[in-house]
């Protein structure tokens, strides 16, 4: 059966991230088992599981969205990595995109194929706000497996940065009726193959 996402061609995409000439942040959480080894080691280590998924996100708020702060179960430490931006480059332009769409294959057959095929995927899902409603337009998150995901953890981290304690005092504020907006990582539209 054909399902398409006509909403996702009509809303504006924007890949927003902190990033340098050389590399581009994105944010994962995870278990606490998970995070004190990849800091430990500088990537993932054998907790992490390599045969499924792993997703990637650049957007600070959509990570908090995600994992409410630091406060779902499994999702209770939050890392920042910092990643070649060669790499993410890489990985969007090669990405195919987890919903089907008509404007970027000619059928369903043909992008079932592609998804199946592909270590690489694509959503574009609805930004936040610091209360995780939706904005007006859509951020990015990636998601590995294979090749894909095992360079990602052998060749494409530069650091990795436990933030929970920053994230969890940031949601305390917010709860407190105080304006973080200005403490919020200094997030900038990105363009691929952009070096400022």
């Amino acid at each position: 059966m054909e399902k398409e996402n006509k909403n996702i061609d009509a809303a504006r995409q924007e890949i927003r991230a902190v990033y340098t000439d050389g590399t581009i942040r994105v944010y994962q959480a995870y278990k606490k088992e998970i995070a004190e080894e990849a800091i430990h080691l500088g990537t993932f280590g054998p907790h992490f599981k390599m045969d499924r998924m792993s997703w990637i996100k650049p957007s600070f708020l959509w990570m908090m969205y995600r994992c409410g702060w630091a406060a779902k179960e499994g999702q209770e430490r939050v890392l920042a990595i910092d990643i070649k931006r060669s790499a993410f480059d890489y990985l969007v332009n090669n990405a195919v995109v987890s919903t089907f769409q008509k404007s970027k294959c000619k059928d369903y057959e043909e992008w079932h194929s592609q998804i199946k095929q592909s270590d690489i995927r694509c959503q574009w899902d609805p930004e936040r706000d610091i209360w995780g409603n939706p904005l007006d337009y859509r951020s990015i998150q990636l998601g590995l497996r294979g090749k894909a995901l095992y360079q990602y953890v052998n060749d494409w981290i530069i650091s990795i940065e436990d933030i929970t304690e920053y994230v969890k005092k940031l949601d305390e504020k917010k709860r407190n009726g105080k304006d973080i907006l200005g403490e919020l990582p200094k997030e900038k539209i990105y363009h691929i193959g952009n070096v400022e």
